[in-house]
Formats: C-alpha cells, structure tokens, sequence
C-alpha cells in the first residue's frame, strides 16, 4: 500500500521537489523534539493509547512532519493554544515517524488536526487555520 509517509521511492513528487530546492534540505530529515520547550505531548504508537484514547476531557493531536512548511506555520499558534489553554492536552505526531498512526487516522494531508472527547475522535481539520478557528474546534 502507497503512503505519502514512508520516505521511499514511491514519494509523491511535491514532496520530493521541497526537500531538493530547499536551501536547507540537509535539515529535512532531522528529528525535532518539539516538545522540549513546548507544552505538547509527543505522541507515538507507544503511548497513543495512554495519551489520547483513555484521556479523559478534550485533545488536539496535530499530525504534522518535519519537511512540511504549513506545519512549521501551524505549529507555533497550536503551541499558543496549549499555553493559553491547559484544561486542553496538545499531542504532536510526526506522521514520518508514526506512520501507522497517520493511517490509522485517515491522515492523507498534512497538517491535519483532529479533536478527541473522551477518547473518541469529534472533529478534524486537514490545512492551517487561524487561532480562532482551531479554538472554535475545541468547543
């Protein structure tokens, strides 16, 4: 089965295309553990269960990769979120490093934003969207 998160041959070619003409593609396929100065969860195959399905009240997981320039624009406003709301957990998936998740999840775009209540999933949002509108999901 094809998956744009595999890193093989079969990459789509956007993809593909971003990490050759950036200036900076040395850096794509680093590792970032976002989380060591922010206050969001990184969330593995290991954990999910622990950090989203048996949570109880409300979680935004934001699906993102390392390559992809709307998740760096998105990411500092979810990290916002999770410092002007800490009744809310903020969970990151690197969808390169957690594949299965990713397609667990139906995740064919990224960023992709998906809400749990309770454990189940309520709402999601595939693309970058304002403050406002991601809080609007949270509701």
């Amino acid at each position: 089965m094809y998956s744009p998160f595999t890193g093989g041959k079969n990459r789509p070619f956007l993809v593909y295309y971003i990490q050759a003409s950036s200036k900076n593609a040395h850096t794509a396929n680093c590792k970032i553990q976002r989380s060591d100065i922010m206050k969001s969860i990184i969330v593995t195959k290991d954990n999910f269960q622990t950090e989203v399905a048996f949570a109880k009240g409300t979680v935004l997981v934001d699906f993102w990769a390392a390559w992809c320039g709307p998740c760096q624009m998105l990411s500092p406003v979810v990290d916002e979120i999770a410092e002007e709301h800490p009744e809310i957990k903020i969970c990151k998936v690197n969808v390169d490093e957690q594949p299965a998740l990713a397609q667990q999840f139906n995740v064919e775009l990224i960023p992709t934003l998906i809400v749990f209540q309770d454990g189940k999933v309520v709402r999601r949002n595939a693309g970058v969207l304002p403050k406002e509108e991601i809080i609007a999901l949270l509701k």
